[in-house]
């Protein structure tokens, strides 16, 4: 379609057209006049399409309305009145992509698909929820999504119930949340960043229907909105559709949405704030330490890209000058630090945790002084070389794991877009990247730190310290308030909030009827492929070791992964092979400190990373292949280099220098403290599995099982440090041995010769040793433990192996999974609990596992899931209509089919041979899948109730509710200690 500048294509003027070649893509910049929306297209051949509509949505207060707002357009419209279009959507489209996402600043509405018709029927139905939701006239949709007052009979207690509200509440139960929002509020006071759009669980029920109302009228308007459409699609029927189905019915009007700018501050503020741990927990070095700057703007892309590179050069490597300082001076455990530049006035942060507040002086002193001599003496040449390098590297590659391409450009869209500057100026990224490349060598960034960092006052410190007794308290007050408030409250206004409740449950409980839900536009089963899609998979032996060559397009990169068997690793030592996974490439090598490898690393490939897991046979959860992984990723034409590093890195790696080890240790426990809640879901569901599966107990052990032991090990660090470095080594040399490994090369097939000339670079540094495999005892055993936090809210887990009671894989349950997780569990756990969300899985091994996250709830939950079995035995063809049962199964192909980045696409290929897996077998699935019928999910009920009648649970949550509810569990264990 040829378009020309100042020319009108249905209703959309054409500001602008540019080539950006950084994306290659060709973009279009349009406004719609009658309404005032403004649109964006970058047209290239991506066939992944990506939609979104985003809103400047900035709150005044911390009610959490965007959150809520975000959450209710997507429960029923004009055209798609039913309660949930977004499930609905979920359970029958082809979409790659489908969420909603609130920001400090816009709410955003993306969809993704592959299928040109599925494409245009999420466009439609995501237009008719923000333009013509049902909340505006429906009450109950506040009260499920945001909050309200359950009260189910008069003698019963009155809490809080919400969606959001317990979302949040699960938020605020990990401390880097609660540091991230005061973060804001010191930085931002008199702006809308220093309130909380998420939403603070308490202030949320100070939100009203009309204050929920008011400000979608406000802000939910074409005119206060950025329409982006992206890849290969066509451009003029869009337009057209948007023009006639939407915008034509609205007149441009002004909305005030502009971001103010906090007026820069005088001098440094500091805050201290306490932040809830369990009784149990000690409070010593359990402290946050940051220090907050101000620093640049959104719309200037040289210090945009710039002070990224800024906080990785001093901050995110183990050769980072600032990181190194704080570690020297023994202030905390783990130096972190970011540069948030999603919001106008973006920040950089410095901070330490594992601290205590006592070094909140020196903290500070050593991260001026640190910045003075790095500004005065200048920084390590090679180190910004390096740092400049790895930025630039991915960059061009562009690789953005399962989130379409389109979405991460439309977020970097709106990074400048959003505050009314050019749209496109940090896609276009090669001018600004060149000119920091031309100037790094010569005080670039020791005068960036001096004019942004040290000559800017706009700064707070702020500090988290524990207390153990706020959670209780807090709880308490809760509880006493709602009591009194109840007590306050007439005969007539109690019958009124039982009403009310009931009123919502009726709502939840009642189905759509089959007219209503016949709204949303399906596909049919004829517009799947039915073909699985065929991982290419090329065997060679180079040097003895089997390497899998897995051809296709990676313009010019190399993805590598080293799989080493760790079978001959003791079972006593495993843990030491995910501690070794967490300090490799930050210890010494036989040629290079650990400063000098991370700079060639940074240097010469786009990075390493390691873990460690086993992988299952197919269809068997008994015999598993536990494997050490190296990844690594270059250019074709760096391939020596980096083969030459990563047998530096496998085979020369020194665990000796004690001091080293003592800080590595630290940092990872300290990194754990404030992961392991966040984790939750994989938590709980990784302890069940363990209960009942070999497989999930060796992966089990770099969860839970990792983290006690990392806790034990930093007990007593003096004394052990000299035995943790032999293990260390010795763990290394059993299983960095070319008689353990298996090698797979994503790659053009043209560029496999610079593989095969490299490869020895990485094999002569590999032992040559024959270990003989270990047998592992791991022995089934219902522990059921609830675990004990200091959190708000419970992750609810249970599950058993459903091939040891008696029954086989079948592609059906990967149906049920869709058929629970947006039906069945949406309704009980979500809808009517008033959880985040709840998820079932079935895998080919047999392993099965139920799970809900930020759960108000704890013993309901796992009633609901006893109850599947009653729902699943109901599953009829007089209950549920082939058209239900189109929709989940499309919905189903439509979580196999993803598009996956090359990288991702060889990694897949990699498991299903380890795994022994056949294109036959991924076949028979797709094929088990598509020929799913009401009866076979009736199958399964079986299969789900031998699962929960063997009754394994794990539970991780809230201390008192769990203790409440002690008489389900075997074992409690406090989880931080």
């Amino acid at each position: 379609m040829s378009l020309k500048v100042g020319q009108t294509y249905h209703g959309f003027k054409l500001l602008d057209a540019r080539r950006v070649a950084e994306i290659d893509s060709d973009a279009r910049l349009f406004v719609h006049e009658k309404s005032g929306a403004r649109l964006l297209y970058l047209g290239n051949n991506d066939d992944n399409k990506v939609f979104s509509i985003t809103f400047r949505t900035p709150p005044a207060d911390s009610t959490g309305v965007p959150h809520i707002v975000e959450h209710s357009v997507l429960c029923g419209s004009r055209k798609f009145p039913m309660k949930e279009p977004f499930v609905e959507l979920v359970k029958g489209s082809l979409n790659t992509y489908l969420n909603a996402m609130t920001f400090p600043d816009k709410t955003m509405y993306p969809v993704a698909s592959r299928n040109d018709k599925d494409f245009r029927n999420l466009m439609d139905v995501y237009l008719d929820a923000v333009f013509y939701p049902k909340m505006l006239e429906t009450p109950e949709i506040l009260m499920q999504e945001g909050w309200h007052y359950e009260l189910p009979d008069k003698d019963a207690e009155l809490t809080y119930k919400g969606v959001v509200y317990n979302e949040m509440k699960g938020v605020f139960s990990s401390p880097d949340a609660i540091l991230e929002h005061q973060t804001y509020a010191a930085l931002f006071p008199d702006t809308t960043y220093g309130v909380e759009s998420g939403g603070d669980p308490d202030h949320i029920p100070e939100l009203t229907q009309e204050q929920f109302v008011a400000f979608h009228k406000k802000y939910y308007h074409p005119a206060n909105s950025y329409i982006f459409l992206y890849g290969d699609l066509d451009l003029d029927d869009s337009l057209k559709f948007l023009n006639d189905a939407y915008l034509k019915d609205f007149t441009v009007t002004q909305v005030d949405s502009a971001i103010a700018l906090q007026p820069p501050f005088k001098q440094t503020v500091v805050k201290v704030f306490d932040y809830p741990v369990s009784p149990q927990e000690s409070t010593k070095d359990k402290s946050f330490i940051t220090l907050n700057i101000a620093a640049g703007k959104a719309t200037d892309p040289e210090s945009y890209l710039a002070l990224m590179m800024l906080e990785h050069i001093l901050l995110e490597t183990p050769a980072a000058p600032l990181k190194k300082a704080l570690l020297d001076a023994g202030l905390g455990k783990e130096v972190f630090g970011s540069y948030s530049k999603s919001i106008l006035q973006p920040t950089m942060t410095f901070g330490i945790s594992g601290a205590n507040v006592d070094q909140i002086e020196a903290f500070k002193n050593t991260v001026y002084a640190t910045l003075q001599q790095l500004a005065q003496d200048g920084l390590d040449k090679k180190l910004v070389e390096s740092s400049v390098n790895i930025f630039e590297f991915h960059l061009r590659e562009a690789n953005y794991g399962n989130r379409p391409k389109g979405l991460v450009y439309n977020m970097k869209c709106l990074d400048s877009w959003l505050y009314d500057a050019d749209p496109l100026m940090h896609l276009a990224y090669e001018p600004t990247l060149t000119k920091i490349k031309s100037k790094y060598r010569d005080g670039y960034f020791e005068q960036l730190i001096t004019e942004c960092l040290l000559n800017n006052p706009h700064q707070a410190l702020v500090a988290l310290k524990p207390n153990a007794e706020m959670g209780g308290q807090k709880a308490a007050e809760l509880k006493q308030q709602l009591a009194d408030y109840k007590a306050g409250l007439s005969e007539a206004q109690l019958n009124t909030l039982v009403e009310q409740t009931k009123a919502l449950k009726e709502r939840q409980e009642t189905p759509d009827a089959p007219e209503t839900l016949a709204l949303i536009p399906l596909l049919e089963l004829k517009d799947i492929d039915p073909k699985a899609e065929e991982l290419v998979t090329k065997e060679h032996k180079e040097q003895g070791v089997t390497v899998l060559l897995h051809p296709m397009f990676t313009n010019q990169i190399a993805y590598v992964n080293l799989y080493f068997n760790t079978g001959a690793v003791p079972e006593e030592q495993i843990p030491y092979l995910y501690l070794l996974a967490d300090i490799l490439g930050k210890v010494d090598t036989d040629k290079y400190s650990y400063t000098e490898l991370v700079k060639e690393i940074n240097l010469h490939t786009g990075g390493f990373a390691y873990d460690v897991f086993s992988y299952s046979e197919n269809g068997d959860d008994h015999t598993f292949y536990p494997l050490f992984r190296v990844k690594a990723k270059a250019l074709v034409g760096k391939l020596p280099e980096m083969f030459a590093l990563l047998g530096q890195i496998t085979g020369g790696s020194l665990f000796t220098d004690q001091s080293r080890l003592k800080e590595l240790i630290r940092e990872t426990k300290a990194n754990w403290d404030t992961a392991l809640f966040r984790r939750g879901q994989q938590v709980v569901a990784g302890r069940v599995l363990s209960y009942v599966s070999p497989a999930a107990k060796y992966n089990e052990i770099g969860l839970l099982t990792y983290y006690k032991f990392i806790a034990a090990l930093e007990q007593d660090l003096d004394a052990k440090v000299h035995e943790i470095g032999r293990t260390l080594s010795a763990v290394a040399q059993t299983v960095f041995n070319r008689d353990n490994l298996l090698v797979g090369i994503t790659c053009d097939q043209a560029d496999y010769n610079k593989f095969r000339q490299s490869f020895a670079e990485v094999i002569d540094k590999l032992g040559t040793r024959q270990f003989k495999p270990v047998k592992y005892h791991f022995k089934a055993a219902a522990l059921n433990e609830g675990l004990l936090t200091s959190g708000k809210v419970q992750y609810v887990a249970k599950g058993a192996n459903f091939r040891r009671l008696g029954y086989n894989y079948h592609g059906s349950m990967k149906v049920l999974e869709t058929i629970l997780r947006y039906d069945y569990l949406w309704t009980r756990i979500r809808v009517q609990g008033g959880a985040y969300g709840a998820f079932a899985q079935f895998d080919r091994n047999g392993n099965m596992v139920f799970g809900s996250y930020r759960d108000p709830n704890l013993a309901e939950t796992l009633q609901v899931y006893d109850e599947t079995v009653k729902y699943l035995r109901d599953f009829t063809s007089e209950k549920v209509s082939k058209r239900e049962m189109t929709k989940y199964i499309i919905g189903t192909i439509s979580t196999l089919d993803t598009p996956l980045t090359p990288q991702m696409k060889g990694e897949r290929a990699d498991a299903v041979y380890i795994r022994n897996i056949s294109q036959a077998d991924l076949q028979q699935e797709r094929d088990e899948i598509l020929a799913t019928r009401q009866e076979d999910i009736r199958k399964l009920a079986d299969v789900v109730d031998a699962a929960m009648k063997a009754n394994y649970l794990c539970v991780m949550g809230g201390e008192q509710k769990i203790k409440a509810n002690k008489d389900l569990f075997g074992k409690l264990i406090t989880v931080i200690e």
